[in-house]
């Protein structure tokens, strides 16, 4: 089934989305805060089933939404537009960026925070659990014995089917890993969080090394079996959230390079 994918953000986890969506015969609209025209490079190179929109226009033709942001800036989504809408959250809670009293106290979890504000919206939590590169070079045809398994969380089982034909059309298996109230066990500082979707850096590697080889290196395969133990064993961290600390190096290196403005070179 052909689904048109609206994304909200179109930096590099953006950017991926749209390359596997457009590479499995999707349509995308590509929004970001500063215009259509600062995505007009990205859009061609993405070729004829990508173009660029307002936020607006993202909203309207999205079958899914996609929210490839900082979860900081969720109160600036326009709610009354994305009423009715599936929407994918790929936030994740980072304390040392920006902390959320509800959140820390495990009140909520982050996507019961974004689906709180999408009131009339259908939250689902999927597609977040490593970076933009691996979301891209992780996916594999149906069949593929390299094929991982990743997890999505929701309250609508309509809505889950839904953003599981995506995810499962552009290269991955789909588990579900229970309610919004559930989704803490995906959350960073979980076993199925980040580190099973990246590769192991060997030792004794330069620094230039390390973030080549993270880059570029295949990753183990998560099956069916071993992320629903994840899941299952999961414990909900205290204190809640992540930490740069708690990621991979290479990729803490490459984030902070990226973030410099220096360009990363595979």
């Amino acid at each position: 089934m052909t689904q048109t994918i609206g994304i909200i953000g179109s930096g590099l986890v953006g950017g991926a989305i749209a390359r596997l969506a457009v590479d499995a015969g999707h349509n995308v609209v590509l929004s970001n805060s500063r215009g259509p025209e600062t995505i007009s490079g990205l859009v061609r190179e993405l070729g004829p089933l990508a173009r660029a929109g307002t936020v607006d226009e993202a909203i309207e033709a999205g079958d899914i939404i996609a929210l490839p942001l900082p979860l900081a800036g969720y109160e600036a989504l326009p709610a009354d537009k994305l009423a009715g809408k599936v929407v994918l959250d790929q936030t994740n809670y980072y304390p040392e960026f920006w902390r959320q009293p509800e959140l820390d106290s495990g009140a909520l979890t982050s996507s019961e925070l974004v689906q709180r504000h999408l009131k009339d919206s259908i939250v689902i939590k999927g597609l977040h659990n490593f970076d933009w590169n691996h979301i891209y070079a992780n996916a594999r045809p149906a069949g593929d014995l390299d094929r991982m398994t990743i997890p999505v969380a929701g309250d609508d089982d309509d809505a889950k089917r839904l953003v599981a034909q995506f995810l499962e059309s552009v290269g991955y298996d789909v588990i579900d890993a229970g309610s919004l109230a559930e989704s803490w066990r995906i959350e960073p500082e979980s076993p199925i969080y980040f580190w099973p979707y990246a590769p192991v850096v060997p030792d004794g590697l330069s620094e230039d090394e390390q973030k080549r080889h993270y880059l570029e290196a295949p990753v183990p395969p998560v099956t069916a079996e071993a992320a629903r133990k994840m899941i299952d064993s999961a414990v909900r961290p205290s204190p809640v959230g992540g930490t740069l600390a708690s990621m991979p190096p290479a990729h803490v290196a490459i984030f902070m390079a990226l973030a410099s403005g220096n360009t990363i070179k595979k």
